[in-house]
């Protein structure tokens, strides 16, 4: 995986193999970050990555100068990963090992974005519970915004809050306001 943009712009990050995790392609993090682009700017922004695997989408938005980003993801190896990357780059990520339901309800911090990429394999109940617990305890700031990453065989436009989703080869980002 390679950082597109940013400070840290076309450095590649290898991950350790053993890592149970699925990056989000170059091509489909590109499209999301010029999306995100038209409507924040990165340093004044905070981030929640959920379910953060290599810890892909956090180094983004680290690169594009956003200071305040939190990392979740119940694999021991995985947030160890992210820890010990941003520390390499001297990133500013907070890497949190929790399962991903108990921690949105625990939290009470707001965030700007919430990016989530859940196993492809979870049920779209299983997906719906995301935006669900995020609004029912008000985790966005005003004009905050949940993306959820997904498969194409998934449909989260019946989900409340739901608001459009992008295509981009394999993945679909959906958005929730």
């Amino acid at each position: 995986m390679r950082i597109i943009s940013g400070l840290y712009k076309s450095r590649k990050i290898v991950a350790p193999k053993k890592l149970p995790v699925r990056p989000t392609t170059d091509m489909a993090k590109e499209s999301l970050f010029n999306i995100i682009n038209n409507h924040y700017y990165f340093d004044d922004i905070s981030v929640l990555d959920l379910f953060a695997g290599t810890g892909n989408i956090s180094y983004e938005f680290a690169s594009r100068g956003t200071l305040n980003i939190t990392s979740v993801d119940q694999d021991y190896g995985c947030i160890k990963f992210i820890y010990q990357t941003a520390k390499n780059f001297d990133m500013p990520i907070e890497a949190i090992k929790s399962d991903v339901f108990k921690f949105l309800e625990k939290t009470s911090l707001k965030h700007d974005i919430i990016f989530a990429d859940p196993p492809y394999n979870f049920s779209e109940v299983q997906f719906a519970c995301i935006p669900e617990i995020v609004f029912k305890n008000s985790l966005l700031k005003d004009n905050g915004l949940l993306i959820i990453e997904h498969s194409k065989q998934t449909n989260l436009s019946q989900v409340s809050n739901y608001s459009y989703s992008k295509n981009y080869g394999g993945s679909v980002f959906s958005f929730f306001e």
